[in-house]
C-alpha cells in the first residue's frame, strides 16, 4: 500500500483548528505524553482515526495511524483530571482550543473526554502533526460526525 502520511504545521490559531479536526477521536495513553522541559517541547504519540479516508468513500475501511503531535517553545505544561502516575490511562481526544494571554503567550488546551485537559503555555504557536508508519484497519468507527 502506497500511503502518503499526513504532516501538518500550525503557526496560527486557524492552522491549529485544522490539526484539531484531524486529531478528533484519537486515542492517547498517558505514558505517551512527554514534557521535555529542557528542550521546551511537548511530545504526544496518538493513534489517530483517519477521518480523511472515511470521507473519501463509503466503502473504505476504517483506519488508524500512529501520529506525533509536537509543541515547541513551551513555557509550561499542566493537566486537569489526568492521573500521570497511571501509565495505563487512555484519553479520547476531542479538540484543541487556543487563546492569547495578556502577556502575549499562547494558551493551548488539549481537551479529552471525561473533562480531562492538558494545558500548554507557549511563546508562539509552533505545532506539528506527523503521521508515522503504516495505518491499520480498525473495526470501531467513532459514532458521530467529524467536527
Amino acid at each position: 500500500m502506497n500511503v502518503k502520511n499526513l504532516k501538518l504545521i500550525a503557526k496560527t490559531d486557524e492552522d491549529l483548528r485544522v490539526i484539531s479536526a484531524h486529531l478528533q477521536d484519537s486515542i492517547v495513553s498517558t505514558s505517551n505524553i512527554a514534557n521535555l522541559k529542557k528542550n521546551k517541547m511537548l511530545l504526544i504519540q496518538l493513534n489517530r482515526f483517519m477521518w480523511e479516508d472515511v470521507e473519501k468513500g463509503v466503502f473504505r475501511k476504517n483506519k488508524r495511524i500512529r501520529t506525533i503531535l509536537k509543541f515547541e517553545n513551551v513555557i509550561e505544561v499542566n493537566s486537569k483530571n489526568i492521573n500521570q502516575k497511571n501509565k495505563d490511562q487512555f484519553l479520547d481526544f476531542l479538540a484543541i482550543e487556543c487563546q492569547q494571554t495578556l502577556d502575549k503567550y499562547y494558551e493551548m488546551k488539549l481537551i479529552f473526554s471525561g473533562d480531562s485537559i492538558v494545558r500548554v503555555l507557549a511563546e508562539v504557536i509552533e505545532v506539528t502533526l506527523d503521521d508515522q508508519g503504516e495505518p491499520w484497519d480498525t473495526k470501531n468507527k467513532p459514532k458521530h460526525e467529524p467536527l
